[in-house]
């Protein structure tokens, strides 16, 4: 397999995920013309996307969602929950277009198997996506309150993460946002912390060569050296010293990250 967080943060999320017969998007956050622009970047083409998981109904994960399927005739898959909720934001979708990917289960394409699982995010049905090819493992989980033992039990042993490192809490204490606001982010519904990343990182990572891409930054309340740094502190207090196996990388909110090998 091969991925790449095309972009993300609090304005747009995209992931890129491709083996020698397949190739995926999870979320189609921003517009048509930016998608095509950030996978020119990793010298790919929405001519090649063989379909788009999506994760839930929030505008940053489905603004291009309906442009890029009816323009280029790409599947979307979602589940049921999620398609009522989308109805209205994303103009008509071909049937022949719509799949139902139903909540922990199993999708084959191929070689490839796609695992989808629970999340806690205030959406109507959140799911976030496993890849599953030869042995090798890479999770997608960018919007969840929290870590639950049981998202724990899916997503254990990955060979790459794409996992959510949202805010830093005091930054969001003390920003502009109202109250209501930072009570949503900070509840278990909202977004993980730095903090609470590095946490749930140290109990689900094994030791071995593994990547671990922190997403969905938020542009008021984080930064990526602030979430690099707190994220490898914690580890580090749990035991686990980064750049021995376990080796963070940045995303980005405009630009992809290198295509690697899982």
């Amino acid at each position: 397999m091969r991925l790449s967080v095309l972009a993300s943060g609090s304005t747009g999320n995209a992931i890129y995920i491709e083996n020698d017969e397949h190739t995926f998007l999870v979320d189609a956050g921003f517009s048509a013309k930016k998608l095509e622009g950030l996978m020119n970047g990793i010298d790919r083409s929405l001519k090649q996307v063989d379909g788009i998981f999506v994760t839930h109904e929030h505008s940053d994960h489905i603004k291009g969602i309906g442009v890029v399927a009816r323009k280029y005739g790409i599947p979307i898959y979602a589940n049921e929950k999620t398609w009522q909720a989308m109805d209205g934001h994303v103009g008509t979708i071909p049937l022949e277009q719509r799949f139902q990917f139903d909540m922990e289960t199993v999708k084959s394409f191929g070689s490839l198997d796609v695992q989808s699982f629970a999340v806690s995010h205030d959406a109507v049905d959140p799911m976030f996506y496993i890849f599953h090819e030869n042995g090798r493992k890479a999770v997608v989980i960018t919007d969840t309150g929290y870590v639950s033992d049981r998202m724990k039990g899916f997503i254990r042993g990955a060979d790459a993460f794409v996992f959510e490192s949202n805010h830093d809490v005091s930054m969001l204490q003390m920003g502009r946002y109202p109250w209501s606001i930072k009570r949503r982010i900070l509840s278990d519904v909202g977004h993980v912390s730095n903090e609470d990343a590095a946490v749930a990182i140290s109990e689900v990572v094994e030791q071995k060569e593994t990547r671990i891409y922190l997403s969905h930054l938020s542009k008021d309340n984080n930064m990526k050296d602030l979430a690099r740094m707190s994220v490898s502190q914690t580890l580090e207090t749990c035991g686990i010293r980064t750049g021995e196996f376990i080796h963070l990388y940045d995303t980005d909110a405009e630009k992809p990250t290198e295509l690697i090998t899982v």
